[in-house]
């Protein structure tokens, strides 16, 4: 296994469009590495500079120490997972998984242990007869995961290898791929759009924006201290509800005033903000950190505001409660016993001390 480095990494193509810009990225051996972002963020277009697929305008990738700029594809022993599979139709699966090994001129008994001995990871032993047509797509998927195996690259590559599946088989197929993992103690580099796969999946995530890594980091630390207003937003589900206000000072201290509603800021953030008062700033808190104050023990009353309910979504264990300040809309994720109805006021409750503040010029995180 190895080793990937992206050292100042740029990809410009003609007429001047950058995809990527300035990328600067360490992959440690046998890590597991998720790129996520938007459609057109670069994700896709720095993997296949990785892989050697896209030509490099700037910068240099070293695989294992070496530098690969210059190194075709086929030479950089890695192994590419795409979307589409890309299967022989005219071949069993067992063709398929052994085609890399028979080009290479593996010997057959080689070749033969290796297939069987990455059907056997997948579950996939008694497909090997069959061919693509007469498989699933999540079989399908489990093929083209076998070809890669069979290769033992030094890095694994997966180009959003699950957006072709069905909602339940997204979620058992990136089980699989973590167990996977685990199992083979391989480097994986893996792009995705969806930020539930990346923070379900990643050891670290790398999330991108206009072709720009916005920040590296684990799933929890991006999920709690975001650099900036779009990670913020990007990462969780639902999305951070963001509020677009002012900091006073009151006589219990600094307030957040959003003009329908004004709540105390945490006693941990008070000496922080300090230097806001009177500028607009853009407050965020996520759907789990607001609760219905019918179900808190003593709120606080400078922490509660009011706000109508427009839609209530039962998701069986919890509730998704959509509400509005008659400013901005937001979201509250509460616990299944929520009864509140549509077009109620309700006194809702933030949690301060999880709360996000956002500069409003640069979107940078200030707490």
């Amino acid at each position: 296994m190895a080793k990937v480095v992206l050292e100042n990494v740029s990809k410009i193509y003609s007429g001047g469009v950058v995809a990527v810009r300035d990328a600067n990225l360490e992959i440690e051996d046998q890590e597991f590495v998720v790129l996520v972002g938007p459609s057109g963020c670069g994700k896709s277009t720095t993997l296949r500079m990785i892989a050697g697929l896209e030509e490099i305008s700037e910068g240099n990738v070293y695989i294992d120490g070496k530098r690969v700029n210059d190194v075709p594809p086929k030479n950089r022993d890695i192994a590419m997972v795409f979307q589409n599979y890309a299967l022989y139709p005219h071949m069993t699966v067992y063709n398929n998984m052994a085609f890399g090994l028979k080009l290479r001129r593996y010997p057959k008994a080689e070749i033969d242990k290796r297939v069987k001995e990455a059907a056997e990871i997948l579950g996939i032993t008694e497909l090997v007869n069959r061919k693509p047509k007469a498989l699933s797509g999540g079989q399908r998927q489990r093929v083209a995961v076998g070809r890669a195996i069979v290769r033992k690259p030094k890095a694994f590559l997966f180009d959003e290898p699950l957006s072709n599946l069905d909602a339940k088989m997204r979620v058992q197929m990136r089980t699989e791929i973590s167990k996977l993992h685990t199992r083979l103690s391989s480097t994986m580099i893996y792009v995705t759009h969806d930020q539930v796969e990346a923070m379900t999946m990643g050891d670290r995530i790398v999330v991108m924006k206009d072709g720009i890594i916005q920040q590296v980091a684990t799933p929890l630390d991006l999920y709690h201290h975001p650099v900036n207003k779009f990670v913020a937003g990007f990462i969780g589900s639902p999305p951070m509800n963001f509020f677009d206000g002012r900091i006073e000072q009151g006589s219990g201290g600094l307030y957040f005033n959003e003009g329908s509603f004004k709540v105390r800021l945490a006693e941990e953030h008070q000496a922080v903000m300090g230097s806001y008062v009177g500028r607009q700033v853009t407050f965020g808190i996520r759907p789990e950190d607001v609760a219905d104050a019918l179900f808190v023990t003593n709120p606080h009353p400078e922490e509660q505001i009011q706000a109508r309910l427009e839609v209530v979504e039962p998701m069986g264990a919890e509730v998704y409660l959509y509400l509005n300040t008659g400013r901005h809309g937001f979201i509250a994720r509460v616990e299944g016993r929520e009864t509140a109805q549509v077009n109620q006021m309700l006194a809702v409750v933030f949690d301060m001390k999880k709360s996000h503040f956002f500069d409003v010029e640069t979107s940078k995180a200030i707490v």
